[in-house]
């Protein structure tokens, strides 16, 4: 991972708080929850089976986005 962002998503978690405690980043990254790009620069589709639980889920229609910036920048920036 590149210094430059290592040093965003130290600020983005600086400027957070996470019910979840940050464990998408204790485990490398490897367990995200499920979103992809749709091509809003501060959201993703929410593909959670049951998002209703989380408070970055925003429902929108019959879905939800997620509009978690730790969670937007991982896939946007680092394609995971």
């Amino acid at each position: 991972m590149k210094e430059e962002d290592k040093k965003r998503i130290e600020e983005l978690i600086a400027g957070m708080q996470c019910p979840k405690d940050f464990k998408c980043i204790d485990a490398g990254f490897e367990n995200l929850c499920k979103a992809k790009d749709f091509g809003l620069e501060n959201y993703l589709e929410c593909l959670e089976h049951n998002p209703h639980g989380c408070k970055f889920a925003l429902r929108f229609g019959d879905g939800y986005f997620c509009q978690c910036p730790l969670r937007v920048y991982i896939n946007k920036k680092l394609k995971k």
